[in-house]
């Protein structure tokens, strides 16, 4: 894979790993309730969780384009509309959301667990990967481009969680967090909004 292809790939899922959600609500709790390890430990799990959906997807797509091209456009089509739905409510969303959230009591063991059934029971992960991983999988790609781009994807999302984790055992992170939710939501509204219209326009 091309470096440039890469670095594309590399900005889309970091896109999609800050964008506030249940997934960062769920480290945010964790590292809250019981400090660094459990947060940590919550991001590790979670990033296989989406290693494990983004494996399945490029399993998958790659059969899918070379078998029925239009219905891969359609799948693609949608988890396009998916990525647009993200950004409006984003835009929506006020100084509240997932940066308000509360620490509760917790283990590491809880956190793994937690971690990984927030990931595995999103099945909306699959159209988010569908989206994004159309511009880079093509029937004829090998297979250490596939692991490249389903290891980048979990590297990406369980290193900005854990880093999140570890940034919040600092007391002066959540509240900074905090007071510029508004404007974390706007921008990441437009960058999804933004992906979505990629997406459909075609492959990068």
């Amino acid at each position: 894979m091309p470096l440039s292809l890469w670095l594309s790939l590399a900005a889309v899922c970091a896109m999609g790993a800050v964008s506030p959600g249940p997934s960062l609500a769920l480290v945010l709790r964790h590292t809250l309730g019981g400090g660094r390890t459990p947060g940590v430990t919550a991001a590790l799990s979670h990033a296989l969780g989406v290693g494990l959906y983004a494996l399945l997807t490029v399993w998958g797509l790659g059969a899918l384009v070379a078998r029925q091209p239009a219905l891969f456009q359609a799948i693609t089509w949608l988890g396009a509309a998916y990525l647009a739905w993200l950004g409006i409510k984003a835009l929506r969303a006020g100084r509240g959301g997932a940066l308000a959230a509360e620490g509760v009591a917790t283990t590491p063991r809880q956190a793994a667990r937690e971690g990984l059934l927030v990931a595995l029971g999103n099945p909306k992960l699959i159209l988010f990967f569908v989206a994004l991983l159309s511009q880079f999988v093509s029937p004829e790609m090998s297979v250490a481009a596939k692991a490249l781009i389903v290891a980048t994807a979990m590297i990406i999302d369980g290193g900005w969680y854990a880093l999140v984790a570890v940034g919040l055992t600092h007391g002066r992170v959540l509240p900074w967090l905090q007071a510029r939710a508004h404007w974390i939501h706007r921008i990441t509204g437009v960058l999804l909004l933004g992906l979505a219209i990629r997406v459909v326009w075609g492959p990068l």
